[in-house]
């Protein structure tokens, strides 16, 4: 076909096509209110209905909305409702009478839903602001109150415990100064455990010994020996709390309150820590320096050393030696049995402690002040009695 052929001819002209509206962007707002509900109904998603329901509520409700909104969502999905607060959102009641009359019955409608949601709201409304409220309340616990529930989640469950098993018939112990050490728990756990333990030891000691009618009675079904057995537990609780005392006074950090020296002198010397056996701490050594009597214990040899000076500026140690101490005065004695000795040693006054080593029949010797890692640094003291 050629050129004039073409230029004869009529060409068409192409038309694009515009994309179809959809949602709220294709509300047929020229057809009448019953035309909107219909497209409501069939085209507008959920979440359109329910924004449009809320933004009519937020308008015809100023002060109880808050109340009213505060309903769940499902109160505000109908389709019918969301076109009605399509049709008044948007004003289209001015321009358009087409529908206008199912428009006001469907408004009433409307008013008629949300009326109640006011009662509902303020309900679900003041539970929501109280538990924001709770929320953005920062609880904090005290250490004081942090170790209390320490202590009775750990320590007291035990005993707890420990008396369940009593109660079945059960000759059942518990090694107190481990468990203390097991829970990471110190001399400060001993005011809540105490009264416990004294509280058994003196029930049981009434039911034992027959001090109290109302404790044989309650007693009465438990056999003699295992009264006795309990009664030795809970001493052996309150002595272990003892230690626990001691260790943790020795532990403490001590303020050098000497000449810089001090901890010079104590810089190489080897000694003890801690001995499980006997449980018994060692202090630290730095407390040595300056002070009257010494006391210290050989756990390889069972060696109790008392050390007594009268020189005006107290004990020195020089290397792993403890210097400037009465070889006269100062005694070493071997005991047979530590267990009883050990906790005379750390609570008692040296003028009680002399007469209780005093009733022992064992050999006095001259110390050497030697000081190794089997020595247990135990007490020390600024003063002769």
């Amino acid at each position: 076909m050629g050129l004039q052929a073409l230029k004869g001819k009529r060409l068409k002209k192409k038309t694009i096509r515009s994309r179809a509206r959809t949602g709220l962007a294709g509300v047929p707002v020229d057809k009448g209110f019953n035309a909107i509900k219909n497209y409501f109904h069939l085209e507008v998603d959920k979440k359109d209905c329910v924004n449009q329901v809320k933004k009519w509520v937020k308008k015809n409700f100023p002060q109880p909305s808050k109340y009213i909104l505060a309903n769940p969502e499902y109160h505000f999905t109908m389709t019918h409702h969301a076109a009605t607060a399509f049709w008044y959102n948007n004003d289209l009641h001015k321009s358009n009478d087409a529908g206008e009359d199912l428009a006001k019955d469907f408004l009433n409608n409307l008013f008629d839903k949300m009326i109640p949601l006011i009662e509902t709201g303020k309900v679900l409304y003041q539970q929501k602001r109280a538990e924001q409220k709770a929320k953005a309340t920062v609880i904090t616990i005290s250490p004081q109150m942090r170790l209390e529930r320490k202590i009775k989640n750990t320590i007291m469950q035990e005993l707890l415990e420990l008396e369940d098993q009593w109660i079945e018939g059960e000759d059942t112990t518990i090694n107190l100064y481990d468990r203390f050490k097991s829970h990471g728990l110190t001399n400060t756990a001993i005011s809540h455990v105490k009264p416990q333990v004294e509280g058994w030891l003196l029930d049981y000691e009434d039911a034992y010994f027959k001090r109290c009618e109302q404790a044989v009675e309650g007693y009465s079904h438990v056999k003699k020996s295992s009264l006795k057995h309990r009664i030795n537990v809970c001493k052996s609780m309150l002595e272990d709390m003892e230690r626990i005392k001691s260790a943790s006074k020795a532990n403490r950090t001590i303020r050098i309150s000497k000449p810089k020296a001090a901890d010079k002198q104590v810089s190489k010397l080897q000694y003890k820590n801690l001995d499980d056996e006997y449980k018994i701490v060692s202090m630290h050594p730095i407390g040595i320096i300056g002070k009257r009597r010494l006391y210290t214990f050989n756990v390889k040899h069972r060696e109790l050393n008392m050390y007594y000076t009268d020189d005006p500026k107290g004990f020195q140690i020089s290397g792993s030696t403890l210097k400037r101490f009465d070889k006269e005065q100062s005694t070493k004695i071997r005991l047979r049995k530590p267990n009883d000795i050990l906790p005379l040693v750390l609570n008692k006054t040296p003028i009680q402690l002399q007469k209780e080593l005093s009733a022992l029949k064992t050999k006095v010797q001259i110390p050497n002040g030697r000081i190794n890692n089997d020595t247990i640094l135990l007490r020390v003291l600024d003063k002769w009695s």
